[in-house]
């Protein structure tokens, strides 16, 4: 097993990618590449403006900053590369660069399960128990629940990831996926990789279902607590930014169970491509305009830093 290893860390992968349908890369490199630019300077907006503004210091909005800066990551760990590989015939990846590959998108999807539980956690203080936001949802106690949801990610994808590295390829090469992931290795493997499926299953389980479970228990106590509310004006606001926050939360784990908790099979590759690529390049341009349309802070924000410049 060693030595298959080694021999793979000095090879390289060949990405299938949509290689079946070749009349499809132009136009895919073209509509990339334009979403890639607008998640990059959706969610850089959102970040700068969060700190640039003292009435975005709020526990919302760190968070919000949180998820932007993970959406600029996790797109950049794989798009580059898809791009790179179609818009030449070249569509290989070193062995080193696809397990940093995998390593970070692993890393960085499980860390946006658990921000996302975060976030809901935090709509659920403001809405429930809006008396005591202030003391619960505390500048130190949300570093730390940012911070966890990080070093949770990233210490469960160097277990997950190095269990997936020492699978033996047997020479096998050509990965039918646009970048690294679990189940489009596993298929490559020479042995018995029942173990590794029962693996991703148990973690698909509790970084999946159980965070989507908890978000969804949030959204039962904040409804019951809608249905109380006298004052149309707080419902509104209510339903602005949670309304905001499931939807982002819809577009990022309805793709991911599709994949990740169903068994792989090879008929159900080619669809799992198109979601993958779905929840890797859509939805991460797509959460920035979901947080900022028709939201008063926001523009109220742009409005502030607008006249600032011109008073300047």
């Amino acid at each position: 097993m060693v030595e298959n290893f080694n021999a793979s860390w000095e090879g390289y992968f060949i990405f299938l990618g949509f290689s079946k349908w070749p009349h499809l890369e132009v136009v895919l490199f073209v509509v990339i590449l334009i979403f890639y630019m607008m998640t990059l300077m959706g969610n850089l907006f959102i970040i700068i403006l969060s700190h640039l503004d003292s009435h975005l210091h709020t526990p919302m909005y760190f968070f919000l900053s949180n998820l932007s800066a993970l959406d600029l990551c996790y797109t950049t760990s794989s798009v580059p590369q898809l791009l790179f590989n179609l818009w030449g015939p070249k569509k290989t990846i070193s062995y080193a660069v696809c397990m940093l590959q995998l390593y970070f998108v692993l890393a960085l999807g499980t860390t946006e399960c658990v921000l996302l539980v975060v976030m809901s956690y935090d709509r659920y203080v403001a809405v429930c128990k809006p008396l005591h936001y202030s003391v619960l949802m505390n500048p130190r106690f949300c570093q730390l629940l940012a911070a966890a949801s990080w070093i949770c990610g990233f210490t469960t994808s160097a277990l997950h990831s190095s269990f997936t590295f020492w699978v033996p390829l047997c020479g096998h090469r050509k990965v039918d996926h646009f970048f690294c992931e679990v189940p489009a290795l596993l298929q490559l493997s020479c042995v018995d990789i029942h173990a590794n499926e029962m693996t991703l299953m148990v973690m698909s389980a509790i970084f999946v279902v159980i965070p989507l479970i908890l978000i969804l228990s949030s959204y039962a106590a904040i409804a019951w607590t809608v249905l109380e509310m006298q004052s149309t004006t707080r419902l509104q606001k209510v339903f602005g930014t949670c309304g905001a926050h499931l939807t982002v939360v819809s577009l990022f784990f309805i793709p991911i169970m599709c994949i990740y908790l169903q068994p792989s099979t090879k008929s159900s590759q080619d669809h799992a491509k198109f979601i993958a690529l779905f929840y890797t390049v859509v939805t991460p341009s797509l959460n920035p305009l979901i947080y900022t349309l028709r939201n008063k802070d926001v523009r109220g924000a742009i409005k502030r830093l607008s006249r600032y410049e011109r008073e300047k």
